[in-house]
């Protein structure tokens, strides 16, 4: 008998067994899903990372999608002749900056996010600044030497989130996708970043858990490239930082958790969306992936 048993449709099955817990713990609950790195240029990774976020709809769950897309407004810019400039690690944004920036952001990625929720069934909605805009910013300005403030253009920072729009919509089983180009009060539009996003998206909404997937493995405590770690608290993190293990692309990640745990949001999480099922094994199973952030 055992040599006609399928291990893999048995592996499967125990697979099931153990989500289960976390599916019926999870259901109804709010999860809010920032996806960004280089996975964003690769269409298929980027469709394994919707199907996964689809799953988690299709379970009970209440996802509300942020997408970045740096690296594709670079190239759309170098197409157009124009040269990206940084400021303390921001984009410094002009007015064609922020033009190609709402185009690649709204017209090309949101868009393309959207038919891939559309293709499984479900109903997504695309809010931005050419849509009904659900974050609110004002314009950010950079420490200078003294009091001194740097002018980084049409550069923003989340003033609010609209959070009873995005629980009403996720309640109705949509799933809002949410592009970092916002609305100031007067109604003009900033770039925000995405991470930042996230963090005050899944506070306002009093998510369970705020997922960041990126193309990093998670947090490290050490120069070692093995040294993961799976489990963090936000103190334990504040020292990474402060002995410099933690810095540049990791900062706006940690921040973005930070804002959430403080908010009311029990779980942050970084993980790789270049591995396969990344954020469906961080949420529903035991041992997990990436790097659990808590308080």
């Amino acid at each position: 008998m055992a040599d006609f048993i399928n291990q893999e449709a048995i592996t499967k099955a125990a697979a099931l067994v153990e989500a289960q817990r976390y599916i019926q713990q999870f259901a109804g609950k709010t999860v809010v899903v920032k996806v960004g790195g280089s996975i964003m240029d690769q269409p298929d990774d980027l469709r394994a990372v919707i199907n996964d976020i689809c799953f988690m709809a299709s379970v009970g769950m209440r996802p509300i999608i942020v997408h970045g897309g740096g690296k594709g407004i670079t190239a759309a810019m170098q197409k157009a002749g124009l040269e990206a400039h940084f400021v303390q690690g921001r984009r410094y944004t002009d007015e064609r900056t922020l033009a190609i920036a709402e185009h690649v952001l709204t017209q090309d990625i949101n868009t393309e996010i959207q038919t891939m929720i559309s293709d499984r069934g479900l109903q997504p909605m695309g809010l931005h600044s050419l849509s009904s805009c659900a974050i609110i910013a004002k314009r950010l300005f950079l420490d200078g030497e003294g009091d001194r403030k740097i002018d980084i253009g049409f550069v923003g920072e989340v003033e609010w989130v609209n959070g009873e729009l995005l629980n009403a919509l996720t309640l109705s089983g949509v799933i809002p996708v949410i592009a970092p180009i916002a609305r100031d009060k007067a109604g003009g539009k900033l770039n925000v970043n995405a991470d930042s996003i996230a963090g005050h998206v899944a506070a306002a909404t009093k998510a369970e858990k705020l997922v960041l997937i990126s193309d990093t493995h998670g947090i490290r405590t050490s120069a070692d490239a093995d040294d993961l770690a799976r489990h963090l608290t936000k103190p334990q993190i504040e020292n990474l930082i402060d002995t410099g293990i933690i810095t540049a692309g990791m900062l706006p990640k940690v921040e973005s958790s930070f804002i959430a745990l403080v908010g009311g949001v029990k779980k942050a999480h970084i993980v790789d969306g270049r591995i396969q099922h990344a954020a469906l094994l961080e949420v529903y199973t035991d041992t997990g992936i990436g790097t659990e952030i808590v308080l």
